[in-house]
């Protein structure tokens, strides 16, 4: 596979269109050093959606060197900056952004998160 492990895909449902230039943002959930109770989530990668609303490149490919040197598995969050798109298109929204937690279990697996918006909605799940 020559794609991120994770990849994401937003379509504006109001236009009918891909959501080009919304920030992606991909972070992990970790526990504190030093301290078993306290967990937080650590920013690992950011990206935009491209011209076809698809963002394919957050983290390396499973092929690739720099892959062995990320530790891949476990709870993970996407944020959808969702305001600046709308604010890009003249239209205001009631969600700012949109954040979508999720489990990665197999680190070999490719995982995809779709996201269809609107001004006033959101809707997602687990695609292929």
């Amino acid at each position: 596979m020559s794609k991120s492990p994770i990849t994401c895909h937003v379509l504006d449902s109001s236009t009918g269109k891909p959501a080009k230039g919304v920030a992606v943002t991909l972070q992990g959930y970790r526990s504190v050093p030093g301290n078993d109770n306290m967990n937080m989530f650590e920013p690992m990668a950011t990206g935009e959606t491209d011209s076809d609303g698809r963002c394919t490149d957050l983290l390396p490919p499973h092929d690739s060197p720099d892959r062995a040197k990320l530790k891949i598995g476990g709870l993970y969050k996407v944020t959808f900056k969702t305001k600046e798109y709308f604010a890009k298109t003249g239209r205001k929204c009631f969600y700012p952004w949109v954040e979508i937690t999720f489990e990665l279990d197999d680190t070999e697996e490719h995982y995809h998160i779709p996201l269809l918006i609107s001004p006033y909605s959101f809707t997602t799940y687990r695609g292929s």
